[in-house]
């Protein structure tokens, strides 16, 4: 594994497929996923610079985090279980798995008795995947509008996970409709930026930056396959 190649290989693909879309890709955000990924690995990607780093479960996150720098920008990618938000809330930049009602309410809280104001993206289910959490886009905006009067709690975008498939531009529906619900989503509902779209991965990540993703979250691209 030669991460300093992988990412010099990554920055490429992001370069390319921005330029196809007319997008700069200094606009595009990468958060290198690090589950299952040893502390002395992603040190080696701090030394190339890759600060923004992505968690999927609350347990691994809290057994890393003091064991790295404190400059990191860290997000929460995966479920996040209502009974560990206090746990994270004041350690994250992101979550990007707000998926339920209780969830949003228990981010309020967490995020109030702290003294902060706690940055989430609502997940959706665009593909009806029943394998995948998230709302689906139907229920999008009934429940952002909800939550956005939530206090302690902003809401920045969506996220969504695209169907694995051997084409990734199969899946282009799916990151397009999630941009679009975005853009609707921010032009009709008050207290709301929607300025992040969460999507991509290592399969998918060039489709989604054509429709519209500022933000992709890779793992294997950068650190291998997992084990």
């Amino acid at each position: 594994m030669n991460i300093k190649e992988n990412l010099a290989r990554v920055q490429e693909r992001i370069n390319a497929a921005a330029r196809r879309a007319g997008r700069d890709p200094a606009d595009v955000k990468l958060v290198a996923v690090t589950k299952t990924i040893p502390v002395e690995i992603i040190n080696e990607a701090l030394d190339l610079g890759v600060f923004c780093l992505g968690e999927n479960k609350a347990q691994e996150f809290l057994c890393k985090q003091p064991l790295l720098r404190q400059d990191i920008e860290w997000h929460f990618i995966g479920h996040l279980q209502t009974n560990k938000v206090k746990k994270i809330i004041d350690k994250v930049s992101l979550i990007h798995s707000l998926d339920r009602w209780s969830l949003a309410e228990a981010i309020s809280r967490a995020a109030c008795e702290a003294g902060i104001t706690a940055r989430a993206l609502i997940q959706v289910n665009v593909a009806g995947e029943a394998t995948k959490y998230g709302l689906s886009p139907a229920e999008a905006g009934g429940f952002a509008r909800a939550a956005a009067a939530l206090p302690g709690l902003e809401l920045c975008g969506l996220m969504t996970i695209a169907p694995v498939c051997d084409d990734p531009g199969e899946v282009r529906y799916v990151f397009r409709q999630a941009a679009e619900l975005a853009r609707r989503m921010k032009d009709n509902i008050r207290g709301i930026k929607m300025d992040i779209l969460s999507m991509g991965m290592t399969g998918d990540f060039e489709i989604a930056l054509e429709e519209g993703a500022n933000l992709i979250r890779l793992g294997a691209a950068l650190f291998g396959a997992r084990n």
